[in-house]
């Protein structure tokens, strides 16, 4: 049923206002956020009491004074419910509980071997029956789930296609609902991964920025002006399907010379095992890797910079088409930026349009490998506010 613009619909969106004020600058108080809103005094203050009652905010004490009264500070009450974000990767899925504020409470990780849709599903389930046993008491408990997936996902929370998990047609956020009647956000590992960056990470004060992730795959969120940019259809930032070689390999998605053939954690895998390493072929993975070129091993680093080298040419198309101002790259091969900067920095300086490249700034993500499970945290707290926008009343 169609809302109309009734005195209660005024009244719930100045509370949701309010409320935005609160979370996003507390300690605030009222007379500021009548300040910066334009609403009255008594409204804010009417507002305001009915946020404390419903646990979302609560006074801490007065403030500095500036001239008259001294007043009173009000604090956006995080601990008054709980989200769980998960990042599922090839080999393992991470994750998190966090706060309201995106405060990690509890983390969790295992390993599965992508044997089976239904098992990987019921690794899901695990992690989140682990947390949510983990979860303090709190008034609004568990309020959402974010999954972070790399694949391609609908608006109705379907993963339709993720290549390098062999999925296709998966309704998951249908089968976790279901399973724990929480509400659940699904989205692209990299989408989550850029609102992590945007949220917790290096692109705070960032409007514009591409955050790119290497993995088994590569794959990009892109933030456009503040908001995520999902493409005329919700399939944007598969950039890892770019193709830099129009003869090359054959790619898992059916087309040839990919980027993430060259660029990505499995063709570093692959080009490592044609080496005679320590261990042998069953002893190599990332971890390994990065220890044996912090050893000096020679042939080990130079993979790490020709990697640099492929991620450099991909990374020129991102700054050629896109024109941001920060491009992030995370996943754990951020691990190895020592070795895999300079020689991407040098492709940028050689084959970057000078003018896009001048305002530019390339980092690689102070996150870890906890982007995108801090952003689909985040994506799941957004949607417990966005539901419950301007209602919301403690039951």
């Amino acid at each position: 049923m169609k809302q109309t613009g009734d005195l209660n619909l005024v009244k719930k969106i100045n509370k949701s206002i309010v409320l935005h004020h609160i979370r996003t600058n507390s300690p605030i108080s009222r007379a500021r956020i009548a300040e910066v809103t334009g609403l009255t005094k008594a409204t804010v203050s009417s507002l305001v009491n009915e946020l404390i009652e419903s646990s979302l905010v609560e006074e801490i004490g007065v403030g500095q004074s500036s001239g008259g009264r001294k007043p009173m500070m009000l604090l956006f009450n995080g601990t008054a419910g709980y989200a769980i974000g998960l990042d599922l990767g090839v080999q393992d899925c991470l994750a998190v509980l966090t706060d309201l504020t995106g405060k990690v409470i509890e983390e969790y990780i295992i390993e599965h071997n992508n044997d089976s849709v239904d098992n990987v599903v019921n690794v899901l389930k695990s992690c989140i029956s682990e947390l949510i046993g983990r979860a303090p008491e709190s008034v609004y408990g568990i309020v959402g789930i974010g999954i972070g997936l790399p694949g391609i996902c609908d608006d109705e929370g379907n993963l339709l296609f993720a290549p390098n998990l062999g999925w296709e047609n998966v309704p998951l956020q249908h089968i976790i609902e279901k399973e724990f009647g929480i509400p659940v956000v699904i989205d692209n590992e990299a989408n989550a991964g850029a609102v992590g960056e945007r949220e917790f990470g290096a692109g705070k004060d960032t409007a514009n920025l591409i955050y790119i992730s290497i993995g088994i795959g590569i794959g990009a969120g892109i933030i456009i002006k503040g908001e995520l940019y999902r493409g005329a259809t919700g399939f944007s930032g598969e950039i890892g399907h770019i193709s830099i070689q129009h003869d090359g390999p054959k790619c898992r998605c059916g087309s040839l010379g990919c980027w993430e053939l060259y660029a990505s954690e499995h063709a570093l895998l692959q080009q490592a095992r044609e080496l005679s390493l320590p261990g042998g072929e069953d002893a190599i993975d990332v971890d390994e890797l990065l220890k044996l070129a912090d050893e000096g091993n020679p042939a080990v680093i130079q993979l790490f910079e020709r990697l640099g080298y492929y991620l450099g040419i991909g990374v020129v198309n991102v700054i050629n088409g896109y024109n941001p101002e920060f491009i992030i790259l995370g996943g754990r091969l951020t691990g190895a930026e020592k070795w895999l900067k300079k020689p991407m920095m040098a492709v940028l300086e050689r084959r970057s349009l000078p003018h896009p490249r001048k305002q530019l700034s390339v980092e690689f993500s102070q996150l870890d490998v906890r982007s995108a499970v801090l952003g689909a945290s985040s994506l799941a707290v957004a949607k417990f506010f966005a539901d419950a926008e301007v209602t919301v009343e403690r039951s």
